[in-house]
């Protein structure tokens, strides 16, 4: 499992975007996508998610993005948008 610091970082990347996430301009994928590697991860394909993040020791953490909340698989880190309030939030994978 990786290390807790680098989901701080992801969370931080989300929660404190470069730009905002605007549901008319871009899929929630292209813009969560586009935050982490602001903040300078690597952001990869995924063969059964949206989209991976190799950290720096080469482990693949496998996300989904989602506009609701329930029912999630927790194989996979998640990155949830809430329209009512328009934040988005991390839970990472086994949460």
């Amino acid at each position: 499992m990786a290390d807790p610091k680098t989901f701080q970082v992801i969370e931080e990347a989300i929660k404190k975007p470069p730009i905002p996430h605007e549901p008319y301009k871009q899929s929630l994928k292209a813009w969560a996508m586009y935050c982490l590697r602001d903040r300078g991860f690597k952001v990869i394909y995924a063969q059964n998610a949206d989209f991976a993040v190799e950290t720096r020791d080469g482990e693949k953490i496998n996300f989904k993005v989602t506009n609701n909340a329930t029912d999630l698989d927790n194989q996979f880190g998640w990155i949830v948008w809430d329209s009512d309030t328009k934040t988005a939030s991390l839970i990472p994978p086994g949460s």
